[in-house]
């Protein structure tokens, strides 16, 4: 029998196709399916480069007698969750009720209708207690499901109630936070430093073997005006970090990316996988740092070893690789630059996710503007072109191409795109118009986020088209997701597209827009800030008098550029003649009337009130100056 597998758009179901598990991908033909026999289903979740994942596949998936066993009693279902992020999500929240360790892979098994009645995470193909062999837990469900029919039902009403309470909670009373009210969560922020190692913590001196993350979301609110000005001690914090990073084990000295996480609090024994939304971010905070050389390795890693042929970026970089013969977690990355010389590098998952190419066409955009490298500009360039092109579903008849998640070798995935596809992509062509001043691509932007509004009469944002089908139309719903971890949040990342368009001259509407959203979430995003970092970045920026450099010139080495290069402002925009006009025709008022004589001319604006135009570059060493 043919493998459903073969020839999907991800990479990590195709690992998948040749194991004697009978897999579906995610869909209603497998829920339709379990219906049909009156089974339980098996949804199993993860991702090409988790090594747990692996693990599991080679202990389990790979084991005739289990597949056997799920042939039998169950449906069982493969998701990849960078490719169905919102599936992953909600049973994400479902297995909480199980097991408080969560992660990848997860093992959730749900009723035909998809609802959760049972969820775990790795389990081993023989007992290590306290974990359960993976066929015991399979007998256990079985036998629950045939004799105690009840109880299950019971738990999945109770898992979709409990869900249903969350998503009415989601959103609460409140306002746009002031700056004091930001000043005090960057506190409480920095409250939670590693005063030994740098990073954050959850207790003040924890374990050795504590994990830590980078959690580049966090350093982001730090490294705003507001909390820069404000709060210099504090902001300090994220300087601390990102050195501390940049020398240990998590930084790969050799291809310059950074690993996933560490599992010690010294940022020692990395976790190896190298992912897209880490090295973007964290090329963003060396970028705001006047990091040159943390930045050029980031940049590299992204330009030599995830770019893909066709111009997007892969997902990530697997952890594992093949070394004299068999797989090694880690010794790729162990070795000096002359150690990896003939070796096989580890896998990267080819998968070109929309949001996670809008994050590094971004980070990209504004590093190669504030260090004048032309080439990092150029290759955000080709990523916008190749997830615009490809990235799209087909025309419904409306005229419009709706965004999807992903695509792999140039052809989309059939799963739908997020919130924070929309928005995360929205921001880098909002950065790449910047950068390069092309007009088509702030229209570009201004296009997805109103898309996202188009349906929403009470002013949240949605998904065009409703998300993915099977969660609309089934039991499970999970209220938008609004924490900010290894990266921003749909709503926080589509609140801040809409304030980056208006930072370039789009109507109040997107201010208010993202206004709304960040009041939605300001009580929640105070008290945990840490989980917020890029809902309290917007709201940073929300509550200061925004800065708007725009320098007009068709000479990129003139010292007026230079000096503009590092000046900290919310908008630094370095545009030909022509560009300016074509901003200004696109509706983006802060071009308009931005001309240049025979000498370049700068444009110092405060909240869209600008100063007298000048051609000297000491004129824009007043305030908000980079570090060099």
């Amino acid at each position: 029998m043919a493998s459903r597998l073969e020839h999907v758009q991800s990479p990590y179901l195709r690992q998948h196709a040749g194991n004697p598990v009978d897999w579906f991908p995610w869909g209603r033909e497998a829920f339709d399916e379990a219906r049909r026999r009156a089974v339980p289903v098996l949804v199993s979740i993860g991702y090409s480069t988790c090594h747990w994942c692996h693990v599991m596949a080679r202990e389990s998936f790979a084991d005739p007698e289990t597949a056997a066993d799920l042939a039998e009693g169950f449906v069982a279902i493969k998701v990849d969750r960078e490719e169905h992020p919102e599936v992953d999500a909600s049973y994400m929240a479902a297995a909480s009720a199980f097991t408080p360790h969560l992660g990848w892979p997860l093992t959730v098994f749900t009723t035909p209708e998809g609802v959760p009645f049972y969820a775990g995470t790795y389990y081993p193909p023989a007992p290590r207690p306290p974990l359960p062999a993976f066929r015991d837990v399979l007998r256990a469900v079985r036998e629950a499901w045939t004799n105690r029919r009840d109880e299950v039902d019971a738990t999945a009403s109770a898992i979709t109630a409990s869900l249903a309470r969350s998503g009415d909670a989601a959103e609460k009373e409140g306002s746009v936070p002031s700056a004091g009210a930001l000043v005090a969560a960057a506190r409480s922020l920095a409250a939670q430093e590693d005063p030994d190692h740098g990073g954050f913590v959850n207790a003040p001196r924890p374990a050795p073997n504590t994990p830590k993350f980078p959690v580049a979301t966090a350093l982001g609110f730090l490294l705003s005006p507001l909390v820069r000005a404000a709060a210099p001690a504090e902001s300090a914090a994220a300087a601390r970090a990102m050195n501390a990073m940049a020398g240990s084990e998590l930084r790969d000295p050799v291809e310059g990316g950074f690993f996933r996480y560490a599992t010690r609090r010294d940022w020692g024994v990395p976790h190896y996988e190298r992912m897209l939304t880490d090295n973007a971010l964290l090329l963003d905070a060396a970028t705001a740092l006047g990091d040159h050389a943390t930045a050029a390795g980031i940049a590299s890693f992204l330009l030599e070893v995830l770019r893909r042929p066709s111009g997007g970026f892969g997902a990530a970089q697997d952890s594992e690789s093949i070394i004299d013969g068999r797989r090694d977690e880690g010794g790729y990355y162990a070795r000096d630059a002359a150690g990896r010389t003939g070796l096989e590098p580890p896998a990267v998952d080819g998968k070109v996710v929309t949001g996670w190419n809008g994050l590094a066409i971004g980070a990209l955009a504004r590093a190669g503007a504030r260090w004048g490298e032309p080439h990092w500009i150029a290759a955000a360039e080709d990523a916008a072109r190749t997830v615009l092109r490809d990235n799209r579903a087909p025309d419904a008849g409306s005229g419009i191409r709706a965004l999807v998640r992903a695509s792999l070798e140039g052809t989309p995935s059939a799963a739908a795109a997020t919130l924070a596809d929309y928005g995360q992509l929205a921001r880098g062509l909002v950065a790449l118009a910047v950068a390069g001043g092309a007009p088509e691509h702030a229209a570009a932007a201004r296009e997805l986020v109103d898309a996202c509004f188009a349906e929403a009469p009470d002013g949240r944002p949605a998904v065009p088209g409703g998300g993915d089908p099977v969660l609309r139309e089934g039991a499970m719903t999970v209220a938008a997701e609004a924490t900010d971890g290894d990266q921003p949040s749909g709503l926080s990342a589509i609140a801040a597209a809409c304030l980056d368009l208006w930072l370039l001259g789009a109507p109040e509407e997107y201010r208010r827009r993202a206004e709304r959203i960040v009041a939605a979430h300001a009580p929640e995003a105070l008290a945990r800030p840490l989980a917020h970092g890029e809902l309290l970045r917007v709201a940073a920026v929300l509550a200061d008098e925004p800065r708007q450099l725009v320098v007009v010139t068709a000479e990129p080495a003139a010292p007026l550029v230079g000096a503009a290069r590092r000046v900290d402002a919310d908008v630094v925009a370095i545009v030909t003649p022509d560009a300016a006009a074509g901003l200004a025709a696109a509706g983006f008022s802060l071009f308009e009337g931005k001309t240049a004589a025979a000498a370049p001319v700068a444009y110092d604006c405060r909240a869209f009130v600008c100063r007298l135009p000048t051609t000297d570059p000491a004129d824009l060493h007043r305030e908000r100056v980079r570090s060099s």
